[in-house]
This record gives C-alpha cells, structure tokens and sequence, in this order.
C-alpha cells in the first residue's frame, strides 16, 4: 500500500506564485508513474501534470495539460519520494483541490486519465483571488 500527501496549498493573490509538494510511502518510488490533478466546484476532476518512467525506466518524462502549459511545472526528487508542482502566474480559474495521485510504472498507461492511477492523496485546496 502507498500513501500519498499533498502540501503547499494556500490563498494567493493573482500572479503569485506556488508550489506544491507530495510526499508517497514506499520502497520503490522510483518505479511509480506520479501526476497532479484538480477539482474545482462543480466540475469534473481535470488532469493538470504528469511525472512518468518512459520506455527503459532510464529517466522521467513530464506532461503538463494546456491550460497550464508555460505556467506550471512538476519535478520529481526519488531520494526524498516526492515530485512537486510549481505553478507560477496563478489565475483564479486555477482555483480547485489539487490532488497527487500515483501508479506503478506502466508502459501503456495514459497519463492523463484520472482512472490510470491506483493511490490518491487527499487534496490541498489552492485559492487564487482576483
């Protein structure tokens, strides 16, 4: 079983920067595929970035949605088992829980679907005010 716990959350202002951090339990992190998600009120749960093994489990790829694409950034650190979201120029419409979710590795996983991965944190809440 891994767990999986997401910090960093807060209230911001528009244009401000913030990063969050997800720190997973386990002995083979570096085996998992990891990616952040978002729920805002009233809609659907919203792929947002991906850090994932590519083919030879060699090095990471990462995956980020269009709507945050120039913005929003994610990394992984193996030795502390945790991958973080940078997200800079905040939008209000960036407002939502923002939730970490991990998979082992798979080579024929889609990334973006929400259903691709087995663990889920319990969400930090990210509010941007205009």
């Amino acid at each position: 079983q891994v767990q999986v716990v997401e910090s960093g959350g807060g209230l911001v202002q528009a244009g401000d920067s913030l990063r969050l951090s997800c720190a997973a339990s386990g002995r083979t992190f570096s085996n998992y595929d990891m990616a952040w998600f978002r729920q805002a009120p009233g809609k659907e749960r919203e792929f947002v970035a991906a850090n994932r093994l590519i083919a030879g489990r060699t090095s990471y790829q990462n995956i980020v949605s269009d709507s945050v694409k120039g913005r929003f950034a994610t990394s992984r650190d193996n030795a502390k088992n945790s991958v973080y979201l940078q997200m800079n120029s905040l939008k209000p419409a960036d407002t939502a829980v923002y939730y970490c979710a991990a998979a082992r590795y798979d080579s024929g996983r889609a990334p973006m679907m929400a259903e691709e991965y087995t663990y889920w944190g319990q969400g930090t809440q990210v509010t941007v005010s205009s």
